[in-house]
């Protein structure tokens, strides 16, 4: 029984009762419609009379229930006093799985609602009184307690251990109301079938959105930090031998880095549900340019380039410079020093690409090692798999390391 006093100290059970208790006082609008079936058959028994009364009542509830608006404020009552995480109804969207279950899912949370506050505010009211009455005749009087036509004798001393076990059952019938809304309010105020799909389907739609603007950021923040931070150690290297390189490698620096604001502009626009213009697309067209930075980094690229890009188009094309972004990022975080081979073929079936470099420990200028977050080859990987291609990356002998991609040319832009 002391456990059932303990939730009655949290505001949940408080506004738990409450909402029951709203719900039962708020159907007393319906009950003289409800009356008149039985005014109109005055002839049957009173127990007939009665069922009749609270069927039709139910009934009344109930079609309260069908009307939209109410189970939106259901729903947002719900949440608020019966603290129950309800998410909103999902609107102008009618079920199409079972349309007659999830139809009369809310017109039945409302006849619970209803039965459940009136059952619950009877049987504690009741306990309340005759644990609030039954002591006052302590001084040697007598009480009697009647229930159901069951009459029991209470007098001296017993009536204060009856009173408290009346306020202790009135307390947990409390705490059982609001129990028994909390548990059914999900299974009935809660998304239905179609609903569920619905969300389900958006959240795979936000997290698809939010999966690629990962990629674009890892792609052209990661490489462009990369660069920019090897390229101000070139700088920093050559500054006073060589004072030419190093305004060249500042140079290279302010280019990388605007274009990484542009791809930034674009992905917070699009964070913020802003229109934030057009996405930068970089294709194979600015292959060039980003091996010149790469080389202001101090890298040796030695490019080998073949077949006809303009058969590359849109997707493909966009999706091949970011593998090669990577790959080459990657080339100048975790490689040794020496050439850096970058091979792209285009073919009629397909566009082969191939980035080498040697890997141990950096010989040139710059850090020696960059921190990584591990995301970047197996967001290669998805990538490239959902443009059906083919993967490999991982060691070329001993000293190399080798990414090669194959991506048919067949998928549409």
């Amino acid at each position: 029984m002391i456990r059932g006093i303990r939730p009655l100290l949290r505001g949940s059970t408080y506004s738990g009762v409450l909402f029951a208790y709203c719900g039962a006082l708020a159907s007393l609008p319906l009950l003289p419609f409800a009356l008149l079936p039985a005014l109109s058959w005055r002839s049957a028994p009173e127990s007939v009379q009665i069922v009749l009364v609270l069927l039709v009542w139910a009934v009344l509830v109930g079609v309260v229930g069908l009307a939209r608006p109410v189970r939106r404020a259901l729903v947002v009552s719900a949440r608020r006093l019966l603290r129950v995480p309800l998410p909103n109804p999902v609107a102008g969207r009618r079920t199409s799985g079972s349309p007659g279950l999830d139809r009369w899912r809310t017109p039945l949370w409302l006849v619970l609602h209803v039965a459940v506050g009136w059952t619950g505010a009877l049987a504690s009211g009741v306990l309340f009184i005759m644990g609030l009455s039954l002591p006052g005749n302590w001084l040697g009087g007598e009480a009697r307690a009647s229930l159901f036509g069951t009459s029991v004798r209470v007098s001296g001393g017993w009536s204060w251990v009856v009173a408290a076990v009346c306020i202790l059952l009135a307390v947990a019938v409390c705490v059982l109301v609001t129990k028994a809304l909390r548990w059914s309010a999900p299974r009935l105020l809660g998304p239905s079938a179609a609903e569920r799909l619905a969300l389900a389907a958006e959240r795979e739609l936000l997290l698809a959105e939010r999966n690629r603007i990962a990629h674009e950021l890892h792609d052209s923040i990661g490489h462009t930090l990369t660069a920019a931070t090897i390229q101000a150690a070139v700088a920093g290297e050559v500054l006073s031998a060589d004072p030419a390189a190093a305004r060249a490698a500042m140079r290279s620096i302010e280019e990388s880095t605007r274009a990484a604001l542009e791809d930034l502009d674009y992905v917070l626009g699009v964070l913020r549900e802003e229109q934030s213009g057009t996405a930068p697309a970089r294709t194979l067209a600015d292959l060039p340019e980003l091996l010149d930075r790469l080389r202001h980094a101090g890298a040796v690229v030695e490019p080998e380039l073949s077949g006809d890009f303009t058969q590359v188009q849109g997707t493909l094309s966009r999706a091949a410079y970011r593998i090669l972004q990577e790959g080459l990022t990657n080339a100048l975080r975790h490689g040794a020093g020496g050439p850096i081979e970058v091979r792209v073929a285009a073919g009629p079936d397909g566009l082969d690409l191939t980035v080498v470099n040697r890997t141990g420990a950096r010989t040139g200028p710059g850090p020696g090692a960059f921190p990584t977050s591990g995301h970047g080859l197996p967001g290669l990987a998805e990538r490239v798999r959902l443009l059906h291609g083919e993967f490999q990356a991982g060691p070329d002998g001993t000293q190399h390391w080798r990414l090669t991609v194959r991506l048919p040319v067949r998928v549409s832009a």
